[in-house]
């Protein structure tokens, strides 16, 4: 968000600037909490960090801390409902002829382009995931919003009902398809080896959706849920 200078010399509008200022502010915070948490999980692991040991070391109350996070698992997947919502939007906002694939792949690039490759926290999160079970299981529910919200895509690219079979396999072989991606790369491939990457793993899965069988796609777009 870019803010607007305040003129030399003259008093700023405060009922205008009041609430950038607290929700910079509260951006600030919300970073702080994440950065020390993972900090701490690094050095002394999930369970063996408390929330308490994550105010103390982040300067705020116990009770500021669930302002912010329901919990600590929400902490390691901070990024989650936010890359969620994103990527149904994207999904909703498709052209026609645009597949549920091919805006996945625009939605990847765009947020790669937006962030950049590497994850700051992405080796110490995929090595608690690997040694704490709550947060393997977080982790898969977490996948799960994702397949479900691609197989209402791909239901649509079908023109099938979202219950079936065929859309939550072509979106299960996606979402692992990704996964089996970020594991291979250790989430550091380079900037300029994604597009190709993608590109590679796209093919595959649209091939696999071709395979599929397909309903007329008159009125499909129709069908779109809210």
């Amino acid at each position: 968000m870019i803010y607007s200078p305040v003129t030399i010399g003259t008093f700023p509008d405060m009922s205008s600037e009041e609430p950038g200022l607290r929700a910079r502010k509260k951006q600030r915070t919300r970073e702080t909490i994440v950065e020390v948490a993972m900090r701490l999980f690094a050095e002394r692991g999930f369970d063996g960090t408390t929330i308490a040991d994550i105010a103390a070391a982040a300067d705020i109350a116990p009770r500021t801390f669930f302002g912010y996070f329901p919990s600590k698992e929400a902490v390691v997947f901070h990024e989650h409902d936010e890359l969620l919502a994103s990527f149904a939007a994207r999904l909703q906002a498709r052209r026609p002829g645009e597949t549920a694939f091919d805006a996945l792949r625009a939605w990847l690039l765009e947020l790669i382009a937006t962030l950049g490759v590497d994850d700051p926290h992405g080796d110490v999160r995929r090595r608690l995931i690997a040694e704490t079970p709550a947060l393997a299981a977080h982790d898969r529910a977490n996948r799960a919003q994702l397949e479900t919200v691609l197989a209402e895509a791909v239901a649509v690219d079908l023109g099938t009902s979202a219950d079936a079979l065929a859309p939550h396999l072509a979106a299960a072989a996606a979402i692992a398809t990704l996964d089996a991606l970020d594991r291979y790369y250790d989430g550091h491939a380079q900037p300029e080896a994604v597009k190709g990457i993608l590109d590679e793993a796209l093919a595959f899965l649209h091939g696999g959706l071709r395979a599929l069988p397909r309903k007329p796609a008159a009125g499909a777009r129709g069908k779109r849920r809210p």
